[in-house]
């Protein structure tokens, strides 16, 4: 898949996120709408590779689907695993958008990748975080329609359905809004049951 591609689907997602869930309890009147969305799932891994030169380990989950993963040194009994071990991998997807004046940003594309090491006294594992953060810009609304269209830094526009008529008080056209899709991987060296 095309990174463009990857991007207007995250976008698109999290637009409809941003618009359909934003909720105003609470909020003064002149606060930018903002919120956060987020599941945690867990899936089965199958280790189908082991680099310990290089410190890399390859899973594979039950749907199929391949992972390379660097283990820090940090990782303790990394020198323990094997080919055909079975371990349980967790992670959250998240979503969060953010409105803000346009004089607080400019619309563009970044991405990020972390990892953190377990402390000392911890069980083995680590977490890998995967973020992109797309800022869009408003550059129509509808209050009676309940509409606002969103146009990314790439030009294509995408007109989403709002569910708050007060979130659509509290914008304007040119206000900038980061959208921020995240995947928290949790690698826990926990054998699997099974």
């Amino acid at each position: 898949m095309k990174t463009n591609t990857i991007i207007r689907s995250i976008a698109l997602a999290a637009a409809l996120a941003f618009l359909s869930a934003c909720a105003n309890s609470g909020k003064p009147a002149d606060e930018k709408p903002g919120g956060r969305e987020q599941n945690l799932l867990e899936t089965r891994a199958l280790v189908v590779a082991v680099d310990q030169q290089r410190r890399l380990l390859v899973l594979e989950t039950d749907e199929g689907a391949r992972v390379t993963l660097p283990v820090a040194p940090e990782f303790r009994d990394f020198e323990r695993a094997r080919v055909g071990d079975r371990l349980v991998v967790s992670y959250t997807e998240a979503i969060a958008w953010q409105v803000k004046r346009a004089d607080q940003g400019a619309p563009g594309v970044s991405a990020r990748e972390t990892l953190s090491n377990p402390k000392p006294g911890e069980a083995p594992g680590g977490t890998i975080e995967h973020a992109i953060t797309i800022t869009a810009t408003i550059t129509a609304f509808d209050r009676a329609l309940g509409t606002v269209t969103l146009t990314a830094p790439q030009g294509w526009s995408q007109t989403v359905q709002a569910r708050s008529a007060a979130d659509l008080e509290r914008i304007r056209v040119g206000d900038l809004v980061d959208i921020t899709y995240s995947e928290l991987r949790a690698v826990a060296a926990r054998p699997d049951p099974r």
